[in-house]
């Protein structure tokens, strides 16, 4: 690992050969490449030699340059894999935010080599070795992705552990007595060895000012053959990670998804089946991040697929607009199909109410989370599009559901500024907007509304221990206070009603049942509603908020994208030949083929 200009590293950086068509709307030259290898072959950094290393060098050097665009950072040097084998070779540690002017003169903040020394010894603590990294620097704050903690048979057997899992699903954990951790401890006559472990993964927490933990996991712990092989924070023994704020948000794995490609895509209506044996992992979110959202959390095993998301999404960005210095880490098993879903669209949610990558325009943005965080870090596209679990797919089709106010981070004073850019419309333009456009001047889901409310602040305290890294939360924090206001608020939640754009072309909803096949273990009866994956957004009459804008031209961005390169994989049989329409619509819907009829 070594310190490095964030200036003098991007513009090292070249963004490599062009795949761009031309066309409508327009793609991050290199988009196509990038696809081509990811649907190509899962990344791994060891694996960076020959042709396709010259590929991934060209998308590590492109990522490393549009970082540098806003933010000055440290590079963790990973090469060949020596300290994780599906990270990055260039981890990239952003430090501040700075201006154009300001990257001649970067200074790093950080201690480097006892920063080195730390990521080492707590790669130990988490699964596959892949430890608590910062990501997303937002407010002077460390957002972070990790797996989940470690269970005994990885901590004793590494090397033949890496062995048995070089092919790596979710899943695929090895035969093993049932032993539990202490006595594994007991009998290697080390008792100390998981407090030794997971207390320099406390370290780097605490050094990241990392205070709140999300878990993803639908388990307590993953259980395979009877033996817990992994385990996580909210249930470790000695609770050595009471001082944190843990947060158990259990949401689907990956498996899950391919009932969403057999659904011809739809999210909407379909439902986790929280009834299974394995699912043991209840809902538990304190009460103080949860006052101010206006949601009913005792309902979350009735959501959708839709709206677990959406509300998950909300607690995150409340979390990190909480008015304390404290980062976030979000896990789930391997850190690898859910952590990477909401990292992402935390990112794109940032950085379309212009809070972080200021400087990125949208294709610049997809580019960045498309590559740094899925396919760097290790995301398996090769294998979640062979068995149509198309969870990398969702992330960015769902992005048309938080395209309102109501997962907007602006601030009070930002919110106020708003209605000077309407100072176009008059008396007479709004009353010629339909009342549907017009919206409701206290709901937060209209284009008008600018209702907003005080968040609650923290409750308690948290200690730090004494440790011999100064954090490099501090730092950040007091960097980005000398440039802005800190006046955290929230808004109040409350769930849209389907829009026209969203319903059915066909009237009323159709309802379904589970069949006997595999995906019946996943999901309860569903009902069928929603549009069509590769939608193409209609004009309005109303004027689309800046947000609405910019991250309907993400997703335009990567449907255009992933159709000429990656494209759905139709279900078999598809009694509506619905995906060969929904694709035939996209081509016409953004101009690469002529047609009579503009609707969808």
């Amino acid at each position: 690992m070594a310190g490095a200009r964030g200036a003098a590293a991007a513009a090292a950086a070249s963004a490599g050969s062009s795949t761009s068509s031309g066309t409508p709307p327009p793609q991050e030259p290199g988009l196509g490449e990038l696809l081509e290898e990811f649907s190509r072959t899962q990344y791994r950094a060891k694996d960076c030699s020959g042709t396709g290393g010259s590929r991934v060098e060209r998308i590590e050097k492109r990522c490393l340059e549009l970082f540098g665009r806003d933010y000055c950072y440290s590079v963790i040097q990973n090469v060949n894999g020596d300290i994780c084998g599906h990270y990055p070779q260039h981890i990239v540690f952003l430090e501040y935010e700075s201006s154009e002017k300001e990257k001649d003169t970067f200074q790093s903040t950080v201690q480097v080599s006892k920063l080195q020394d730390l990521v080492n010894r707590s790669k130990m603590a988490r699964c596959r070795g892949r430890f608590v990294c910062p990501v997303i620097l937002f407010k002077g704050k460390h957002i972070c992705r990790s797996a989940t903690l470690a269970g005994w048979g990885e901590l004793y057997g590494r090397t033949g552990y890496n062995y048995i899992f070089s092919g790596g699903a979710d899943d695929a954990w090895a035969d093993a007595e049932d032993i539990t951790e202490e006595d594994c401890a007991l009998r290697s006559s080390d008792t100390h060895l998981f407090d030794k472990v997971r207390g320099y993964d406390i370290k780097l927490l605490r050094y990241l000012s990392v205070k709140y933990i999300c878990d993803l996991m639908v388990e307590n712990k993953k259980v395979k053959f009877g033996m817990n092989v992994t385990s996580s924070e909210k249930v470790d023994k000695a609770q050595r990670y009471a001082d944190f704020t843990l947060l158990s948000i259990p949401y689907p794995g990956c498996e899950f998804f391919k009932e969403y490609k057999d659904r011809d895509y739809m999210a909407e209506g379909l439902i986790f089946n929280w009834k299974q044996d394995y699912v043991d992992a209840p809902l538990s979110i304190p009460e103080f991040l949860t006052c101010s959202l206006n949601i009913d959390w005792s309902q979350y095993q009735s959501w959708d697929l839709v709206q677990q998301t959406q509300n998950y999404l909300k607690l995150l960005l409340s979390i990190i607009n909480s008015d304390d210095d404290s980062g976030l880490l979000v896990h789930c098993i391997s850190g690898w199909d859910r952590t990477p879903l909401f990292i992402s669209l935390l990112r794109l949610s940032l950085w379309a109410d212009g809070l972080i990558h200021t400087s990125l325009k949208p294709a610049e943005v997809l580019y960045l989370t498309v590559a740094y965080d899925w396919f760097l870090f290790g995301h398996m596209l090769v294998d979640r599009l062979s068995k149509g679990e198309e969870i990398f797919f969702f992330c960015f089709n769902f992005l048309k559901h938080i395209i309102s106010e109501e997962f907007s981070s602006l601030k009070t004073q930002r919110r106020k500024s708003l209605p000077a850019r309407d100072s176009g419309f008059n008396l007479e333009d709004i009353y010629m907007l339909r009342r549907k456009d017009r919206g409701s001047t206290t709901s937060l889901g209209s284009d008008f509304s600018l209702v907003m409310e005080s968040s609650p602040g923290a409750a308690g305290s948290f200690t730090y221990e004494a440790i011999e890294l100064v954090p490099a939360g501090a730092q950040t924090q007091a960097a980005w206070r000398k440039s802005h206001s800190s006046s955290p608020q929230s808004v109040l939640w409350n769930r849209p009603q389907p829009s026209e754009d969203r319903l059915p072309s066909h009237q009323g909803l159709i309802e379904a049942k589970s069949s006997s096949s595999s995906s019946s273990n996943h999901s309860d009866n569903f009902f069928r509603i929603g549009s069509s994956p590769l939608e193409v957004p209609k004009a309005r009459l109303a004027a689309l908020s800046e947000r609405e804008t910019r991250l309907q031209e993400v997703r335009s961005a990567f449907l255009a994208a992933y159709s000429s390169t990656v494209g759905l994989r139709a279900v078999a049989p598809s009694p509506s030949g619905a995906i060969g329409g929904l694709l035939e619509q996209f081509v016409r819907g953004v101009g690469l083929r002529s047609t009579s009829s503009s609707t969808l």
